[in-house]
């Protein structure tokens, strides 16, 4: 009997056992994050689309910013301007540019990458547009720096791109994105050699404002940041579009429901200077400020080596006449002829030409030992310019240093767009890139003007701020290689 009585009680208690632990089974759901969700759907259709779209506000940024130097000429001898008064051109277009990238920073973490860009798009075309029909040098000089700030909005294209990339496709795809800037480039140069000599520099600029007028219209097809989304409590409308991508590319989403914290706190300066980000964020600011003035340096020098045979020492060419009035006159009026507009495009070629080592740098040695790397080499090749050289040999130092450049450039916005969280990602690289416009003010200067007095004296000043640079990026507390982005603190 005592072994009749326990098996039913033995039964009864591996009943309630089963009953107890399925319970929690039941309560228990899975959750994934957006990071999850971007890692399951892969890189797709949609990816290939959002490359295209915001990859060509690059093209639209650099037609822009060298618009500058196919204009420079034309417009000295039209309003008779001095070098400083071509200098200040650059210079309060890159002021223009500097206020505006911390706002739109700031204002695109709170209310969202895609609506900051759409905006900034629209401020950019409207003022360009208007520039064409400056009647005097003061109104020229007011509306381009009205379109450095709307170009300064351009930046959230990367950041869009960054935060939909999975990690192990954003050291290769943003790097790609100089294919952009290169065709940018190469089109207003190519531009400005055809209708600047037939129907002016006007035309030139409203030719050049038509991508920009092309892409807003573009812009619908791609969707607000899902990161973005998701930091603010908007999660239906972020799933939404992890939805709509996984569609799209063919994939599967992860199981579960989307869960991620909800951020109050978006878009803080405290953030930046938070101790976990102190000296990353100060660091950054230091390599902004030196890339930005090496960059539109090299530029704007290569403009002036062109248009006055500055190199080795020679004198600014002056046109004779009779009685040698013009050459007493502190304006020259030498414009661009068809083999000045030659060697642009073959330096300007050099900015893709190291793109395949670096993007092997950026994703086997790092961001960090890349850029400083690349950083060094800038140094050492400016130094070289000041050797005297054929016209092929300043081709080739000139090919070279917008290669380095443009590396630097590009390897500082992936790290720029990587090391910071969602909270802040937007304004630290609104801050930086409003920095970076204090060494793109200072660079006509220096190239327009000292290199005029003192060719080997601006040369090693470039040199040196690379080299600062260079060990900024070495000492570099964080590296973001196969880093996922980061949400929160």
């Amino acid at each position: 009997m005592a072994t009749k009585q326990t098996e039913p009680v033995t039964i009864i208690s591996l009943r309630k056992l089963s009953l107890g632990t399925a319970e929690p089974q039941a309560k228990e759901s899975k959750t994934f994050t957006v990071e999850d969700a971007v890692e399951t759907i892969g890189f797709g259709r949609f990816h290939i689309a959002l490359f295209l779209i915001m990859g060509s506000t690059g093209v639209v940024e650099a037609m822009e910013i060298m618009l500058l130097a196919v204009v420079s000429p034309v417009i000295r001898c039209e309003w008779q301007l001095d070098n400083w008064q071509v200098a200040l051109v650059t210079t309060m277009v890159f002021f223009g540019y500097m206020v505006s990238s911390i706002l739109f920073g700031l204002l695109a973490d709170r209310y969202g990458r895609w609506k900051i860009l759409l905006i900034s798009f629209l401020w950019g075309a409207y003022f360009s547009l208007l520039t064409s029909f400056a009647p005097s040098y003061i109104w020229f000089v007011f509306l381009r720096m009205m379109v450095g700030c709307g170009v300064s909005g351009h930046a959230q294209g990367l950041i869009i791109k960054t935060e939909f990339l999975p990690t192990k496709y954003r050291g290769y795809m943003l790097p790609l994105s100089q294919v952009f800037w290169l065709a940018g480039s190469l089109l207003i140069i190519g531009l400005a050699s055809v209708v600047v000599p037939s129907i002016g520099w006007r035309w030139l600029i409203r030719v050049a404002s038509i991508p920009g007028i092309i892409l807003i219209v573009a812009f619908k097809f791609i969707p607000e940041s899902a990161r973005f989304n998701v930091s603010t409590g908007n999660t239906r409308a972020a799933l939404a579009t992890l939805e709509s991508i996984a569609r799209m590319n063919r994939s599967a989403m992860p199981e579960g429901t989307l869960a991620e914290p909800i951020l109050e706190k978006r878009g803080r300066f405290a953030d930046l200077l938070d101790a976990k980000y102190l000296r990353t964020t100060l660091q950054i600011w230091v390599i902004w400020l030196g890339i930005s003035f090496a960059y539109y340096g090299i530029i704007l020098a290569s403009a002036e080596l062109l248009e006055r045979d500055l190199v080795c020492g020679s004198k600014p060419r002056v046109v004779e006449t009779a009685g040698d009035l013009e050459s007493q006159s502190p304006c020259h009026c030498h414009m661009f002829t068809p083999s000045d507009y030659q060697t642009m495009i073959i330096s300007t070629v050099g900015e893709i030409a190291l793109n395949p080592l670096n993007m092997l740098g950026i994703n086997f040695l790092g961001r960090r030992l890349s850029l400083s790397i690349t950083m060094g080499c800038t140094a050492l090749f400016f130094l070289l310019l000041n050797i005297c050289t054929s016209s092929a040999g300043l081709i080739g130092f000139l090919f070279m240093l917008r290669a380095l450049v443009a590396a630097n450039f590009i390897t500082i916005y992936i790290y720029t767009a990587e090391v910071y969280p969602t909270a802040t990602r937007a304004l630290g690289m609104g801050t930086s890139g409003s920095l970076c416009r204090i060494g793109a003010m200072v660079a006509p200067f220096i190239s327009q003007v000292l290199m005029s007095a003192s060719f080997l004296g601006a040369l090693c000043l470039f040199s040196s701020v690379c080299v600062i640079c260079a060990i900024s990026a070495f000492t570099l507390p964080i590296e973001t290689k196969g880093r996922a982005l980061q949400q929160t603190k």
